[in-house]
């Protein structure tokens, strides 16, 4: 039994996550696409999108155990990424649910479902958009990535439609705004310039780990 009722959340807000949730399935389709292109089994990437649910760690993954990286690495690195989770439970902390419930709400806690979820004016409706855009990612990023493992089947190079460009674009659109903040462009830059330095001394997935380090950058 779903802990609010989906009626709670306005139309607006529901056409947002429903939208938001078929982007979600795009860039599935560019995972699933991606990790056969690898040379990945099409049960790997299928998989993952179930248990882990969180695309910026698979993408993580995939590509550098693709780029000959050691599986530690590449999980190091994607557990890093989703440290932000540790936040984000804390914000909502009040819309998961409680005793068995919690479990399916913490598997749902992402991105989108937070955002949504923490945007509303009342907590039924905080609770309600929250379990309903975890709910649609759940759904559309498996299905994606399915959908995307059979196009990898069919179109061993998928960068010729450009779907290796998908989700760092996104990101990148993502980000872009985040700039505007002085320190935030600063620290960005200099973990950037780490990783590449890195790069030619280090071992595949390592130049990411390090670029950590730019967050110790600080103005003059």
């Amino acid at each position: 039994m779903l802990p609010a009722r989906f009626s709670a959340v306005s139309s607006e807000s529901k056409k947002a996550i429903f939208l938001i949730c078929l982007a979600v399935g795009v860039v599935g389709i560019s995972y699933g696409s991606l990790s056969i292109a690898y040379g990945f089994p099409l049960w790997l990437p299928v998989l993952s999108s179930i248990v882990v649910l969180a695309g910026a760690s698979e993408f993580m993954f995939i590509a550098i155990i693709a780029s000959g990286g050691s599986p530690i690495a590449a999980a190091i690195a994607g557990l890093l990424v989703n440290a932000r989770h540790f936040p984000f439970g804390i914000a909502v902390r009040e819309l998961v649910g409680s005793r068995m419930a919690s479990y399916i709400g913490c598997h749902i806690m992402n991105d989108e479902s937070v955002v949504f979820g923490l945007s509303q004016s009342t907590p039924e409706a905080r609770k309600a958009a929250y379990w309903l855009c975890g709910i649609g990612v759940a759904i559309f990023w498996p299905l994606g990535t399915l959908l995307g493992s059979v196009v990898g089947k069919l179109l061993p190079a998928p960068e010729i439609i450009g779907l290796d460009a998908v989700f760092p674009t996104i990101l990148l659109a993502l980000v872009i705004p985040a700039f505007k903040n002085r320190t935030t462009a600063l620290r960005s830059m200099a973990g950037a310039a780490i990783s590449l330095v890195a790069v030619p001394f280090t071992p595949v997935g390592i130049p990411v780990l390090l670029s950590l380090l730019g967050i110790f950058a600080r103005k003059k």
